[in-house]
């Protein structure tokens, strides 16, 4: 018996079941099937322009830096500046994600890299999959178009999210990523990233870029 199956058959017999009652199974199979919400704090309750100021509200709270731009064009440039005002080099790293793609970045002096970080790059950018207004969080989804390794590896993490991707709360995004995906062919991992890597652990003192990411950039497409 694996570790695995020794915890489960602790749990099993804490709570006197066998774990094969058909009932329970079709409690369990049910429960799956509707993914019931739980509880929705009314924060994020709101639409239009108000979700985009409560969006970057809540994501510069959490110490990330929010800029919009009226279209994707408008993109590379914007980043061009970012990684300028902040004396950073004028590289960057990013997957295949055809959004990106069809920006134009031959416009800017940036030299472009494409694929997974190896550990060696100071900035990256990916897309978004959607993101949250009640916590400022950015939604990613694993894959080649945005590598997970973008996520935690460089320096300097830039993302780009549609203003039309960006829900109220972290279900409305669920149901979402269920759709595009279906519940059989769900992605590998969904990265749910709120501000940059920090750690209090030391005399709770806060440190940045402790596990991933000291800067998160966030440009929001307003198109």
């Amino acid at each position: 018996m694996s570790a695995r199956d020794d915890v489960f058959a602790n749990i099993r017999r804490s709570l006197g079941v066998k774990g094969s009652e058909t009932i329970r199974r079709q409690m369990v199979a049910e429960r799956l099937e509707r993914a019931p919400k739980g509880v929705v704090p009314a924060r994020g309750q709101v639409s239009g322009e108000e979700r985009i100021a409560l969006f970057k509200l809540q994501a510069e709270a959490a110490l990330a830096t929010v800029t919009e731009v009226a279209s994707a064009a408008e993109v590379p440039q914007s980043i061009a500046l970012f990684l300028r005002n902040h004396n950073l080099p004028a590289t960057l790293r990013m997957g295949d994600d055809p959004r990106l793609e069809k920006m134009p970045w031959d416009e800017t002096t940036l030299e472009m890299s494409h694929g997974p970080s190896e550990g060696r790059d100071l900035n990256a950018v990916s897309h978004a999959f959607g993101a949250v207004a009640e916590s400022g969080t950015v939604v990613m989804v694993s894959g080649h178009e945005n590598p997970s390794t973008l996520n935690f590896l460089p320096d300097n993490h830039i993302v780009v999210v549609s203003a039309k991707d960006i829900a109220g709360d972290y279900e409305s995004v669920w149901n979402r990523v269920r759709f595009a995906f279906g519940k059989s062919t769900m992605p590998r991992t969904v990265n749910w990233i709120t501000g940059p890597s920090r750690s209090g652990d030391i005399e709770q003192t806060l440190l940045l870029g402790a596990h991933g990411p000291r800067r998160l950039h966030i440009v929001v497409v307003r198109d």
